[in-house]
């Protein structure tokens, strides 16, 4: 009878030993997985020429000056890149009055009204921009950029080289596929639009 009750004892503590190391490997990989299933979460596989290729998720605050820059240098292309062709410049104006408030909308208008894309189409002349630098203030919200900029202006006898420096405020909103950055320039403003130098065609 001895035995048999030592027996006993010995099965039940050998037992209740393995119900406990399953419970602990149990609960362990389960930790294990829901921290696997986290961090897949931040991760985007993207499919590129049969390659899959991994992107990472991040938040919003800490992308906010790379994307407020982006924005700002996205606006000035479309608003002051300008070839001799309305359709052209429809289109650029569109997409940028999509990325600002009204303050650029009165800008565009003002311009139209005294015939400047009109000028722009008759004397066959194209404008681009190169952004030299986006300076963003994300310490107060709305966020206040500088945009530092040159303008080169091609007429049929001559290439006019300008200084462009304006400035404005950024505000969050829903971002969408005209506004991917989901941000909205406000009080735009040119502070600086002065000749740098003009050079003959050939």
């Amino acid at each position: 009878m001895k035995n048999i009750d030592n027996a006993f004892r010995y099965v039940r503590g050998f037992s209740m030993l393995v119900i406990s190391g399953c419970i602990i490997i149990s609960c362990y990989a389960v930790y294990k997985s829901l921290q696997t299933v986290n961090l897949m979460q931040d991760k985007v596989y993207i499919l590129a020429n049969g390659k899959a290729l991994e992107a990472y998720a991040s938040e919003r605050k800490d992308n906010i000056a790379v994307e407020a820059r982006d924005h700002v240098k996205t606006f000035h292309k479309f608003f002051f890149t300008l070839d001799p062709d309305d359709k052209v410049i429809k289109t650029n104006i569109t997409k940028a009055l999509y990325l600002a408030d009204d303050s650029a909308k009165r800008i565009y208008d003002d311009l139209k009204e005294n015939n400047f894309y009109s000028g722009i189409i008759s004397g066959n002349i194209s404008q681009s921009i190169q952004i030299d630098s986006v300076s963003i203030d994300i310490r107060e919200y709305p966020y206040r950029f500088r945009c530092y900029a040159r303008q080169s202006i091609i007429r049929t006898t001559s290439i006019l080289k300008r200084s462009l420096l304006t400035e404005g405020a950024l505000r969050n909103v829903s971002r969408s596929d005209n506004n991917p950055h989901g941000f909205l320039i406000e009080r735009f403003n040119t502070v600086d639009n002065r000749d740098l130098s003009a050079e003959t065609r050939k």
